[in-house]
Parts: structure tokens; sequence; C-alpha cells
């Protein structure tokens, strides 16, 4: 099992969405995220403190929006 058939759950209940939650091992408010590689649209590998350098702001997306 795949992590991405994991995730892709085929439900939009709380019994297949819960696991993914882990609110309480994020960083905390006002403090820098760990940093950790990213793929870009464009299927390229950059790290997020590059990304940090380049722009001021940075909001990164993870999972999808429903």
């Amino acid at each position: 099992m795949t992590a991405d058939s994991v995730y892709n759950y085929t439900n939009f209940v709380e019994a297949q969405f819960e696991p993914w939650l882990n609110f309480e091992a994020s960083p905390p408010l006002g403090r820098p995220a760990p940093d950790f590689p990213l793929t870009t649209l464009a299927g390229e590998t950059v790290a997020l403190s590059d990304i940090w350098r380049a722009n001021r702001y940075t909001i990164i997306e993870f999972g999808s929006i429903t």
C-alpha cells in the first residue's frame, strides 16, 4: 500500500481523513517550519529554505481543498 493510495480516500468522512490530522506535531504559530524538500508543479525538487530566501512570504498548501 502506498501513501497515495492511503491518502486518496474514497469518501470524505471523518474515519478516512482523521488519521491525517496531526496538528499537535505542527510547529507553533510564529515559529519557522522545519526545512524539507518540496516538489514543484514542474516536477523539480527544491528545499523550503531556498524558497524562503527568494520570497518574503511563503504559502504552502498540502492536500486538496474540497
